[in-house]
């Protein structure tokens, strides 16, 4: 015949395990708003041509790569190296205007998941979407990896 268990000691045992495995993967309130903060700092690195936002939240061994869309509407593969390509692209906005996001750009970050040592975070931006791989570097988060590319063709309707 079947085991029967009562069935608090069922219910306890279920909300206990949950409540365990939901603490083991979870991390803190201060974890992902550090995930988030570094995301903004990339951002608006970007955006305001304020390269000490690069500074703080870019990690020196970053690897930035990714897919720029051609006149012809083709893709085209680079690398912006760090820190010279961040500075001279931050430095142009400041100066020139260069570079600056049209009024209305999109400026969304969404956190995907954050442990205790790693984490990963998406940023759409006016020249399109970066996925952002980041580590926890002396207490810090800091992006190490940046993949990107210009916002997709519209749809045909």
């Amino acid at each position: 015949p079947p085991v029967r268990l009562p069935l608090r000691p069922l219910a306890f045992a279920a909300l206990l395990s949950c409540l365990l495995s939901a603490d083991a993967g979870a991390q803190s309130a201060t974890d992902t708003a550090g995930v988030r903060r570094a995301a903004l700092d990339y951002l608006e690195g970007f955006y305001e041509g304020d390269s000490t936002k690069h500074l703080r939240s870019v990690h020196p061994v970053v690897l930035k790569y990714g897919f720029s869309r051609t006149a012809a509407g083709d893709y085209r593969g680079s690398q912006m190296r760090w820190p010279q390509e961040f500075m001279a692209f931050s430095r142009s906005v400041r100066e020139t205007g260069r570079g600056a996001p049209p009024p209305g750009a999109p400026k969304e970050v969404i956190v995907f998941e954050v442990l205790d040592q790693t984490a990963s975070a998406k940023v759409v931006a006016w020249w399109g979407i970066d996925y952002l791989l980041m580590a926890k570097a002396d207490g810090r988060w800091q992006i190490t990896h940046v993949l990107w590319q210009s916002p997709p063709p519209a749809a045909p309707r």
